[in-house]
Parts: structure tokens; sequence; C-alpha cells
């Protein structure tokens, strides 16, 4: 079947026994045994579930790799992944990445002598030089958030390769409908499936894809050790909203295109990061391993105070943290995503009082210009 077909089937008639169309919702902490010994695959819901397992098996099979592993949040599964390395490994992860990762893996794990080097993933040269022999794992977004610069997922596999590195990549901003990193190469698939994957603004949840068996079953180990676990209800809701994954990824990139060349003219904006305008650094990698640009974009207006007046103005356009709903939404990174992130860091990157992140919902476009045109003024 074609992604298209894929995206809409996952789930569909997986009980046999009724033939429902729709997966069930399984309800149930524990499971029968037929007898001493003997197991129907499922015992105890923390370790598996039957309509979490469908969810795992369809995102593995979106994202072409052999296991899939659903999570309470997309920290959940980050915590997961970086459970695979122990004191004294080493691990390079993309400067401009989402807060709370750069607060898990500085302020966590480092208390477990799990070291971190922070790098521009654009620059090639820059992550060639952070790379040591106990370098482990290069984690990557890419576009990066908020900044949305691209990193050569290819050029990365390539440096780690033979060296004993997993490359592990954050897909959330692009989903499996417009790239599919493991298809490139890499060894791990992280989604914060909150976001665009459940697509709503009402659900919480963390998807891990890995390329092998083997990898994916040492992830598997940790989740069910440590029981960070998407439960059945939670589950269902997402198998749900995947069935329009595909729709509204169209309908979030088409709006953020017209969105983002309107906002290129205004006078007030200084700087625009969309990866789908012609002139966006790395357009040219990112067209090599993407099949479009998604939904989110940010901008650089000429004031903090104006910022803040935009904050205070939009109307249809919601001030919330979060993205990738159906509902567009806006933040100022600096003290909401970012907040965690030191502030000379911040300061250095460009996450300031004048950038905003906004997340390009399916409404019509013109409205979200109109709205972006009257909260910008003059």
């Amino acid at each position: 079947m074609k992604l298209h077909s894929k995206i809409v089937h996952i789930g569909v008639c997986t009980d046999e026994t009724t033939g429902a169309i729709s997966t069930p919702i399984y309800q149930s902490a524990t499971f029968r045994h037929p007898a001493l010994g003997e197991s129907t695959g499922f015992d105890y819901s923390r370790s598996q579930n039957p309509t979490r397992k469908v969810l795992e098996e369809g995102i593995a099979s979106l994202e072409s790799g052999a296991v899939g592993l659903a999570f309470a949040s997309g920290m959940a599964a980050i915590t997961a992944i970086l459970m695979l390395y122990k004191t004294g490994d080493h691990v390079i992860v993309v400067e401009d990445c989402y807060g709370g990762t750069y607060r898990v893996v500085n302020t966590v794990f480092n208390n477990f002598g799990v070291t971190v080097t922070f790098v521009d993933g654009s620059n090639m040269e820059e992550v060639t030089q952070a790379i040591t022999p106990a370098t482990k794992a290069i984690i990557v977004e890419t576009p990066t958030n908020p900044l949305m610069k691209i990193v050569d997922i290819r050029g990365i596999v390539g440096l780690a390769q033979g060296r004993g590195i997993h490359v592990i990549v954050d897909n959330t901003f692009l989903t499996p409908y417009f790239q599919r990193p493991l298809e490139l190469g890499a060894d791990i698939v992280i989604h914060s499936g909150s976001k665009y994957l459940a697509g709503h603004n009402d659900l919480v949840c963390g998807l891990v894809v890995a390329r092998t068996n083997e990898l994916g079953e040492r992830i598997r180990f940790v989740q069910n050790a440590t029981g960070g676990v998407l439960g059945p209800n939670d589950s269902w809701l997402l198998i749900r909203s995947l069935k329009t994954l595909a729709l509204r990824m169209e309908k979030h990139n088409s709006n953020a295109l017209e969105v983002a060349s309107w906002l290129k003219k205004h006078p007030r904006v200084v700087s625009l990061y969309y990866p789908g305008l012609p002139e966006h650094p790395g357009k040219a990698v990112h067209d090599s391993q993407a099949s479009g640009y998604g939904g989110m974009l940010s901008f650089v207006v000429d004031s903090a105070e104006l910022s803040k007046e935009i904050l205070k103005r939009v109307k249809m356009i919601r001030f919330a943290e979060s993205l990738g709903g159906v509902e567009t939404l806006i933040t100022l990174p600096a003290v909401q995503t970012h907040a965690d992130v030191p502030a000379a860091v911040r300061a250095r990157l460009g996450i300031n009082d004048c950038l905003l992140r906004l997340s390009v919902g399916i409404e019509d476009a013109q409205d979200i210009i109109k709205d972006l045109e009257q909260a910008l003024g003059e």
C-alpha cells in the first residue's frame, strides 16, 4: 500500500473475533493465562496491551522501522532512549533543540555521568569535531526547534557508521508523512506524538521507532522496566488521529507556505525561518531528504515590545505552548518552550524576546494572515 492508504488503515479489523473496523480499547490491566507457562501474548498492560500494540506496529510501519514503542509523553520517550547509555558515554545534541530535550540531557543525565556536547547540527564540521571515542549517540532535529535549521541526516549517518554511534532523529515537526529518517540510515526516530501525530491538542504521548529488532528490543526492555507506557484509551485516540495525518499535513504545509510568504514582506518582520522558502539555508539538503516543509515557522520582529503586543492582540490565533494541532498557536520560545536553556546560550543562538514561533493550523490561510496583520499593526 502507498503511504496515504497505510495511514488510513492503521488498526482496521484487528479484532478477528468481532470483525470490528475500529480497534477496540482493551481497558484491562491484566490478562488471563490459558495454563501455567502459557500466555496469549498479553500478561500485564505495562508490558503490552492489545490497543497499544496496534499503535506501535502502525507507527513502525509508517516509519519503515522494525519496532515501534508508545510512551506516556515525548519526554518519556527520549528519557527511555537516553537510558541506553551509561556513565562515561558521550552524546552529541543539536544546540537549538526542544528545551525539554536540552533540560533532560544537561541537568538529569549528567548526574549519571553521561556527558553532552551541543553543536550546530547544520555545520557538519562542527559535528565531526565533537565526536570522541566515548561518543555513543548523535541526537538531531531537522528542522530544528525553533530556528528551523536543516541537518543532513545522510551526512550524520555517514559520520556515525563504523564508530558504534547511534543516529537518533526527532521527527516531530515533519512526521513520517514528510520525512522518514530510518530510510536514510538513522537508527532511532522519536516523536512527541502530542503534536502532529495526535494533531488536535488533546493528547500527550511519545513514540519511538527503531530500525532493527535488536535495538528495538533493548528499548522495549527499558520501556517495560521503567513503565512510562501509553494507556489503552490514549493509544486508541492516537490511532484514530493518525488516520487523518496525510490530509492535515498537506493543509499545514500549504498554509505555512502562504503565511511565510506574507510574513517575509511585512516591514516589521526582521527575519523569517521556514524551510519552504527558496532562500532558506539548507533548503537543498531538506529537499533531498523530505517531501514537504510542515507547518512550523519562526519569525523575528523589530522589538521585544512588539512581540509582547502580538501575543496580546492575536484573536483566532491562540497564545499557547505546544504545536502541531489543527488550531494555529503562537509562542515566545525564550520564555516558554526554551526557558530552561541558559540565557547566554539563548542569546548566542538568537532565541530572544523578539523571536516568535508559529504553529500554523488548518484554518483558512487568509484568516490566519488577517489575524497576524492586525496583531503586527502598522
